[in-house]
């Protein structure tokens, strides 16, 4: 290529390549190609491992409905599975394989992530195990709605990638230029666009109750309630300028027992502002069960403390 009419200088180029193929020679002896049988059919995804004893994480719309399978990695090794969990509402799921070996890959905090940030996904699109692509974050806090059965859930802080992704990507990594893995490939929203679930705090308390109990436990307050303005005066004292109007209260709920009634604006719970679902959302985890969440709510221009005792979500 002649680089005097196309303006980029080889050096540029090489530093380009050589942060792609760095992170492909780090993260590829991580990732596995999965193959599934179910009911449904036979299926196939991607997995990253992400310790030391064999367990790797995916998505759970690649293992759903399957018990196990049968795991490929870039150096030939073939070998079974189990899942071990799998949260439909995260879209996230933990397996493990009989034959360890293969190194852990570090996670990361997708919640450090910048626009325009290079990013490399690293699966196994149509079949074509091993598979590397590059380009960058075009896209922060997207959401991307997640179903369990009549449950519906928003996944907060999606990533939207233009590396590209194609069928077989779903579960593999995709990971900055130090090799770090921020997200699990999820989904191809149309050309040029793919999402990845983030690795943060959220995902990594899931993913720690996937390990450990093969489900996540989730809160319940029942509530429900849409972004709304607060008041110029209050907003400016609070230094937040959108509140959380309640639309609806389940009668008997948790959030119904401390008081929390239709026309009420949640501004914040514990320590955290509430402006859109997702923040409170991201509160509804099993540490939430049966513990007192502080909520300061917005009644008629006067601020009110209620204390919510959010039950178990089943």
């Amino acid at each position: 290529m002649d680089t005097e009419h196309t303006g980029v200088e080889p050096g540029a180029l090489d530093a380009y390549s050589r942060v792609v193929t760095g992170v492909a020679a780090s993260l590829l002896p991580s990732v596995a190609a999965l193959s599934v049988r179910t009911a449904r059919g036979a299926g196939a995804g991607s997995a990253v491992t992400f310790t030391d004893d064999g367990f790797l994480l995916t998505n759970a719309h690649v293992v759903a409905g399957a018990t196990g399978g049968a795991a490929d990695f870039a150096d030939g090794t073939e070998t079974k599975f189990d899942v071990i969990g799998a949260d439909p509402l995260s879209d996230l799921a933990v397996v493990r394989v009989h034959h360890l070996g293969a190194p852990a890959a570090p996670l990361g905090d997708a919640d450090q992530l910048r626009i325009g940030q290079l990013v490399v996904a690293v699966g196994n699109p149509m079949g074509l195990a091993g598979s590397v692509t590059a380009g960058v974050v075009s896209g922060l806090g997207r959401s991307l709605p997640a179903r369990d059965g009549r449950r519906v859930r928003i996944i907060d802080s999606v990533i939207q990638t233009d590396a590209a992704l194609n069928p077989g990507n779903s579960g593999g990594a995709l990971a900055d230029s130090t090799g770090t893995v921020v997200g699990i490939n999820t989904a191809v929203a149309g050309y040029g666009l793919g999402l990845a679930v983030p690795i943060n705090t959220t995902t990594r308390t899931i993913i720690g109750e996937l390990v450990a109990t093969g489900k996540v436990r989730r809160a319940w307050l029942g509530v429900a309630g849409v972004p709304t303005p607060l008041p110029p005066p209050l907003a400016e004292r609070l230094g937040q300028k959108v509140g959380l109007r309640v639309v609806e209260v389940v009668p008997g709920s948790p959030a119904g027992a401390a008081g929390v009634y239709l026309g009420d604006i949640l501004i914040s719970a514990g320590t955290q502002p509430l402006q859109t679902v997702q923040a409170l959302q991201r509160l509804m985890l099993s540490p939430a069960i049966g513990s007192n969440l502080p909520i300061t709510l917005l009644r008629k221009n006067a601020l009110v403390d209620v204390v919510t005792v959010p039950a178990e979500l089943n």
